[in-house]
């Protein structure tokens, strides 16, 4: 009998053991799986870049990431004023986001002196060596990897295209933003191409709302033929106001993105930069299944666009030459 009673004992130890392990099991199992946090940042306003935000979602919903169901985004955007970078960065690390995607240069570099832990994916950098952001393309080191816009390099193309379609131009209002990160490679190149083509620059130092009448004024005031407006998010910010400032001066301008034209400015040639963001979603696959910034080189771009708007040079007085107007990857009307 009391072997029996031992046996039994024993019986019953091991169910109820069986048992609470089962439930511990089954408790794990039904524990959620972490869902990934992404921290997007750019320094204009929300819809200055609209299609280039869908265009990145694109990229991660053909990865098979679905928007609040398996990956979280948590969008900020500095409104063009980029002092406010560092409090938005803050903010995502306070909200433990496992990767930064940057939009820029500046604001690469506000995630980049926040943390060296979180990695971070650049959508686009015109010089991202130069900028001392990564080490060298095939080898980032540190936590930043992502793509290179080269835009300082395209400068010259601009400006050969403004001599194409105004063959007498010898005066060019460039409007930039000195305390913009790679504003000073874009203009030591658009200064060579310009050195080359014979033509002079006005230089017009955009650095807030307040200066673009300012500098329209400046440009009447100097004579200048046409304008070139280098990239950066204080412009990008004001797009439209610089574009119906150029249509009401008369003034042909290019610029390096076809929002712009969309939106009525005359003509763009640059990276495009929808495949670019497009792109910058492999990258955060990548990185969440693993793979180190340091390991991933960086890379450029594959696809260029060259937009013109024949509306908006019809409001200036303008006619596109025919071959011009032959290679354009698209025409608005």
């Amino acid at each position: 009998m009391r072997q029996q009673a031992i046996v039994r004992k024993k019986i019953f130890c091991l169910t109820v053991g069986a048992v609470l392990s089962a439930l511990c099991f089954s408790a794990g199992a039904q524990q959620p799986k972490k869902i990934p946090r992404i921290g997007y940042l750019d320094a204009p306003t929300r819809d200055a870049r609209p299609a280039r935000i869908e265009a990145f979602r694109q990229g991660l919903r053909e990865l098979g990431y679905v928007e609040g169901k398996n990956i979280v985004i948590e969008y900020r955007y500095a409104e063009g004023k980029l002092d406010r970078l560092p409090a938005l960065v803050a903010e995502l690390i306070r909200l433990k986001v496992d990767v930064f995607v940057t939009g820029g240069p500046t604001v690469t570099r506000a995630a980049k002196e926040a943390t060296a832990t979180i990695p971070i994916v650049m959508l686009q950098d015109p010089d991202p060596v130069g900028n001392g952001l990564v080490a060298s393309l095939a080898r980032p080191s540190g936590n930043i990897t992502g793509l290179s816009s080269l835009t300082a390099d395209l400068s010259g193309k601009l400006l050969e295209l403004l001599q194409e379609i105004l063959p007498k131009v010898s005066r060019v209002a460039v409007f930039e933003t000195s305390t913009n990160i790679g504003n000073a490679q874009q203009l030591k190149e658009t200064e060579r191409a310009a050195e080359a083509l014979g033509v002079k620059l006005q230089l017009l130092d955009v650095l807030g709302p307040k200066d673009i009448e300012t500098a329209f004024r400046a440009a009447g005031k100097g004579r200048a033929d046409t304008a070139l407006v280098l990239s950066g998010p204080v412009v990008s910010s004001h797009r439209k106001q610089l574009v119906e400032l150029a249509v009401r001066s008369r003034l042909p301008a290019i610029y390096f993105t076809p929002e712009w034209v969309e939106d009525g400015g005359l003509m763009s040639y640059g990276v495009s930069f929808i495949d670019l963001n497009r792109r910058a979603a492999t990258y955060v696959d990548k990185i969440l299944k693993g793979r180190k910034p340091a390991d991933l080189p960086v890379e450029q771009p594959k696809k260029f666009e060259f937009v013109v708007n024949l509306k908006a040079a019809k409001q200036i007085g303008l006619t596109i030459p025919p071959n011009v107007l032959a290679r354009a990857d698209r025409v608005i009307r």
